[in-house]
């Protein structure tokens, strides 16, 4: 018999459903990893389970229950459908195994699967195309520490970072070109924040990230390597050349920041104000740190940064889908994962 290469695609995770319980399980487990909340481990505790889950999990399941689909959760579903997809462009020498690391299926199951199934050796592959520690990080920790929980798990090699590699690139400005087609004035590119702290402490030199406003332009290698919003701002520069827009009809900013501490900027919702006031009305938005269409991208983009938008006066908000599973996306996953 042939060896079968296993494949374990490391997502983020969702809830079981949109029901308040559900969601408050799913915001505990989550916020209480700490390389998330990168607080001691009784003020983290305190934080979460006296504050975030108490008082956010009615508002989160809210805004959860506008984006859930008879399928399931959006994250899940498409995730679902790039696994078969992947599965299917691979072939028979391989065999792929979907893993959240929050909420079900989880990693450990994942690991399992491609274990019991007798695979020669797994290939990792976290669906984050720009690094964080409090994502491809702890989901790649994870994965380490249920391997080493089995005994004879195979050789496990790991899928890096794709954030400027010319198949995620083009895959991104495929799906973008529907929404420019509308004929927009703008294009934003959102990206999922960071506190300023976990990008401070990734910079290698102690010395680059965040000490000037032009610190992304152009890092050294050491620090690309490393800095997640030197990684986003590399996909904006990559796809926007793609896509042949000119630097004065490009803007990147950040969302989803959680908490008073200091999120990395420029921040999404307070660059639409600025947008408007120079006079851009047909707006599209990209949101290239997420493969798959999830509630930051449907929900917290589709739903609430497009009513901001109308408010403002802007008469379009067109969202370009993530990857998802697109034929463009699928064929660059498949020669990563065979390079790997």
């Amino acid at each position: 018999m042939a060896a079968v290469t296993g494949v374990l695609l490391a997502q983020l995770g969702t809830p079981a459903s949109p029901a308040t319980g559900d969601v408050r399980r799913y915001l505990r487990e989550f916020l209480s990893d700490p390389r998330v909340i990168d607080l001691p481990a009784p003020a983290r505790w305190l934080l979460v389970n006296a504050v975030i889950a108490p008082f956010r999990a009615p508002k989160s399941a809210r805004a959860y229950q506008a984006i859930w689909t008879p399928k399931g959760s959006p994250l899940l579903v498409h995730s679902r459908a790039f696994a078969d997809a992947l599965q299917r462009e691979l072939g028979a020498s391989f065999r792929v195994a979907l893993g959240m690391r929050y909420g079900a299926p989880p990693l450990a199951g994942a690991l399992a699967e491609l274990c019991d199934a007798g695979v020669s050796r797994i290939v990792v592959f976290p669906q984050y195309p720009q690094r964080a520690e409090s994502s491809t990080g702890t989901a790649l920790a994870a994965i380490r520490a249920a391997a080493e929980k089995r005994d004879g798990t195979p050789p496990l090699s790991f899928v890096p970072p794709f954030f400027a590699e010319t198949g995620f690139v083009d895959a991104v400005a495929a799906a973008a070109r529907p929404a420019l087609a509308l004929g927009v004035d703008h294009v934003l590119f959102s990206y999922h924040g960071l506190p300023e702290r976990h990008v401070r402490a990734a910079d290698p030199t102690h010395a680059h990230c965040l000490m000037s406003a032009s610190c992304c332009d152009a890092p050294p290698d050491a620090v690309l390597a490393s800095c997640y919003r030197a990684q986003c701002f590399a996909t904006t520069r990559a796809v926007a050349r793609a896509l042949a827009l000119s630097d004065e009809r490009v803007t990147t900013a950040f969302q989803s920041r959680l908490g008073r501490d200091p999120w990395i900027r420029p921040w999404s919702d307070a660059e639409l104000p600025k947008l408007a006031a120079r006079g851009v009305k047909r707006l599209a938005l990209l949101c290239p740190s997420f493969v798959a269409d999830c509630l930051e991208t449907l929900e917290e983009v589709g739903i609430r940064a497009r009513a901001q938008w109308q408010a403002l006066g802007g008469s379009e908000l067109a969202l370009a889908p993530c990857v998802n599973d697109s034929p463009a996306w699928v064929r660059a996953a498949a020669s990563w994962v065979r390079r790997a």
